[in-house]
Parts: C-alpha cells; sequence; structure tokens
C-alpha cells in the first residue's frame, strides 16, 4: 500500500477519534512544549548575562589574593595584599593601559539636604576608568585626589528631587564619619559595572580611591606622625574598607607599604585575546617577584594570585546555569516518556477495537507490512501533531517568558530541532509493538472477533 493511502487512512481513524487522539498527544505536546521553553530561558539569560559584558569591559583583568583552595566567585577568600606602589608599577609596565585598587566602602547612608537614603554596600571606591565614558549619561568620569562621585540612576533619584551633576551629597560612613562629594556624573544604567559588584540592578556611588581609601602617602604620613588621632584621619577622608583595621602595617612589623587592596583591576590595550594574556602576564610576574610590595604576602604560598576577565568569571555562572537548564530538561523529558507510554496504549487499544477491521483487511489481500504501516503511521502522526503543537507552546511560552524577565530573546534552535524529532522519534516507537501486533493477528480469529 502506497505511504499516501497509508496516511489518508491514519488520519481518518484520529479524525474519528478527536478527543481520544487530542488526549493521546497531550503528554507529547506538554514535554516538548517544556523542552523548548526552558532551554529558550536559559539560553535567554546565559546571553543576558553574556550581554552585560560591554566591549571596554571585556579588556579588563580582575584580580584578587586568596588562598588556593577557596572555592566560590568573585573575592571568595580575598586577602588585602597590593599596595599604591605596585599599582603604580604594573601601570609603567607594557602591555598594561591602567591598573588601580577596587574597595566596598563602609557606608550607612548618603544625603541630600534633609533627604537620606540607606546605602550600606553600594559606595566603591576605585580608579576613574573603571566608570568607563560609555557608560555616563551625563557629566563626566571623577579625578583621582578629588571629592568627586559618579552615581548610578537608582542614586540619582532616589531622592525627593532628583540628583544632577554638580550637585553635592554627603556620604554617612560606619561609626558616624561624613564626607561631602560632588557629583559629577550619572551613568546610564542602575546596573553593575563589573563581576565584583554584580551586574544586577541596585543604587551605586562611585567614588576615587584617593582620598576616599587610605592611601600610601596617608599611611606614610601617620608612620611620621604618630600623635594623629584617628578623628584626624577620618577628617582627610581616608576611610578604609570593611575588614581592613589597620591596612598600612606589615604582619613582620616592618614598615608599612601603604594601603593593601583586596581587589584590583587591570586593563589591557584591548580585548584582543593576546593583549588580554600578555596584561595578565605582566601582572602576575610582577606581582609575584621580589620587586612588589605583594610578594611578602605571597612568599608563603598561603595565597596566590587570581586574575580572570569578566567573561571567565562569569563562565562559572553559565557552567552552573547550564546544570541547573540540563537538570530541567531532563524532568521535563519525563513528560515525553509519559507521552509515549500514552500512546503505546491507545494504539493497542485501536488494535483491540479494530480486530475485525484487520481481518477484512487482510481476507481482501493486505499484507503484513500494510497493516504494521497503517498502524505505525497513526502512532507518528500522532507523534508528529504532538511535536508540531508542542514547538508552538514552546516557543510561544519562551517568548513571554524572556519578555517578562526582561531578557534577550535567544532561541537554541539546535534544542528545538531536537525536541521536534524527538517527538517523532516518541511516535515511531511507541506506535511499534502495536503496529507490530496488529501485523501478527490471524485474519480467521480477527474475523471471528466479536
Amino acid at each position: 500500500m502506497k505511504p499516501l493511502a497509508l496516511l489518508r487512512l491514519a488520519w481518518r481513524s484520529i479524525a474519528g477519534h478527536r478527543l481520544r487522539s487530542a488526549l493521546t498527544t497531550l503528554g507529547v505536546i506538554i514535554g516538548v512544549a517544556a523542552v523548548i521553553a526552558f532551554v529558550t530561558l536559559g539560553a535567554s539569560l546565559q546571553a543576558g548575562i553574556v550581554g552585560d559584558i560591554s566591549p571596554d569591559d571585556q579588556r579588563n583583568v580582575y584580580g584578587w589574593a586568596a588562598d588556593p583552595g577557596t572555592e566560590g566567585g568573585p573575592l571568595a577568600g580575598a586577602q588585602p595584599v597590593v599596595s599604591e606602589a605596585d599599582l603604580a608599577a604594573l601601570e609603567e609596565r607594557s602591555g598594561i593601559d591602567a591598573a588601580y585598587g577596587y574597595a566596598p566602602l563602609g557606608t550607612q547612608a548618603v544625603a541630600t539636604g534633609d533627604s537620606v537614603v540607606p546605602l550600606g554596600d553600594g559606595a566603591f571606591a576605585t580608579g576613574p576608568t573603571y566608570v568607563r565614558e560609555d557608560d555616563i549619561a551625563t557629566g563626566r568620569q571623577f579625578e583621582q585626589g578629588e571629592p568627586e562621585a559618579v552615581v548610578n540612576p537608582a542614586v540619582a533619584g532616589a531622592f525627593e528631587s532628583n540628583v544632577s551633576v554638580g550637585d553635592e551629597l554627603t556620604l554617612v560612613f560606619q561609626g558616624g564619619e561624613t564626607r561631602t562629594v560632588t557629583v559629577v556624573g550619572i551613568t546610564d544604567t542602575s546596573e553593575g559595572l563589573s563581576p565584583f559588584e554584580g551586574f544586577g540592578q541596585s543604587p551605586r556611588l562611585y567614588v576615587p580611591t584617593d582620598p576616599f581609601y587610605a592611601g600610601a602617602d596617608s599611611a606614610a604620613d601617620e608612620e611620621t606622625d604618630g600623635n594623629e588621632s584617628a578623628e584626624e584621619s577620618e577628617a582627610d577622608g581616608n576611610a578604609s574598607a570593611p575588614g581592613e583595621d589597620d591596612p598600612g602595617n606589615e604582619s613582620d612589623g616592618e614598615a608599612a607599604a601603604g594601603t593593601r587592596y583586596t581587589a584590583i583591576v587591570v586593563e589591557a590595550p584591548s580585548a584582543d585575546d593576546a593583549a588580554i594574556d600578555r596584561a595578565k602576564e605582566q601582572a602576575r610576574s610582577y606581582l609575584e617577584s621580589d620587586a612588589s610590595d605583594a610578594s611578602a604576602l605571597l612568599a608563603s604560598g598561603e595565597l596566590e594570585i587570581v586574575l580572570q576577565t569578566s567573561t571567565q568569571l562569569l563562565s562559572q555562572l553559565q557552567d552552573i546555569l547550564g546544570l541547573l537548564q540540563n537538570f530541567i530538561v531532563g524532568v521535563a523529558a519525563i513528560s515525553l516518556l509519559v507521552g509515549s507510554i500514552g500512546i503505546a496504549n491507545i494504539m493497542l487499544v485501536s488494535v483491540t477495537e479494530r480486530t475485525r477491521e484487520i481481518g477484512i483487511m487482510k481476507a481482501v489481500g493486505a499484507q503484513n507490512r500494510d497493516v504494521l504501516g497503517l498502524f505505525l503511521m497513526e502512532a507518528i502522526v500522532l507523534g508528529v501533531i504532538g511535536a508540531i503543537l508542542g514547538t508552538a507552546l514552546g516557543l510561544a511560552t519562551g517568548y513571554l517568558g524572556a519578555q517578562y524577565i526582561d531578557l534577550p530573546l535567544v532561541y537554541p534552535l539546535e534544542y528545538v530541532a531536537l525536541a521536534i524529532a524527538v517527538g517523532v522519534l516518541v511516535g515511531v516507537f511507541s506506535g511499534l509493538y502495536p503496529a507490530w501486533k496488529a501485523a501478527r493477528t490471524d485474519p480467521i480469529d480477527a474475523l471471528r472477533y466479536e
């Protein structure tokens, strides 16, 4: 019997039992839709994370020192080891455009006039180029040595009257100390600018390490003037990062090397892989050499320098997302198994109901392969219908989910094709045994069947 005739007969049987056929394909529809929806959301989430890395940020190398066995994300187990002198020396090396420290400041709030807004972990001392020019919607980057700040829209819009360039803000540090800064720039987004602070949206304020983080000069001044009070140091604006009670003193009692930074940023000339690798090599070779202040703390082997790009840091998160996605897809695939069992069950019922029809077909000359082909075609058609409807539902669900979460929509076409193929195979394999059973039916017994 020709395939077209088999298809026509199979469709007639399916259309004759519409409700049963619809319920049979429901398991396949749900399974295929779940797989496509989850992989679409997973791919969109990964694209959203990678998309947060701007071209300029891709040339940044983020560094910190931690125990070699420490696991976790950026700054996990980080210890302050890199001095201002080390950063200055790094900037002089070929293959490095800039090198600066990064430190969260122990702030409690930020105020303007009588309006006060909490800012517990949203203030950071860093280098001017950390806030890239392309990220600034209004104003400019701050300058080292000046009481200036760049804020994001979440900070600018948090007060009764929106903050604009030229306004003054008062930073309230832990302990009650205050410091006034002039807003010189507002970023174009409230998302984070690097893996150090994360990429989520929250209020953030950026100031220069000098004078908002105790610098080498101030540490030297404290060495020569042991009578300077803590209050006078705070008045000079040298607010240390949390966890650094005395960043200027070496553990061996020798003269202080200045402020020690827990995290640093090294900028390569470009985002080219060769340029980034060269910047990494230059930074590592210097920091581990005897010429650096950091080497004294690294020599024991209890700490090692970690240097990674945003892409490398986020790849760890992507790996976790990939594992989670595979797990969810595995759970969703159970629906396909359930759907295949449903098709097999219905096809067995159909064989029993149509036993007399099978006997008549064989009596008029139908071969076993014709009967096998007929019932197998029905199972395939049910699988194809389930795969098509499931694909449409999965694509629509993925689209709505990405729009709701505000993610860039990415359809992983290879998974879509795989889901459709699996849906068809479900129909084939679930229909094999019922079709074989129908083909093996004895025509005399079939004609006698009531």
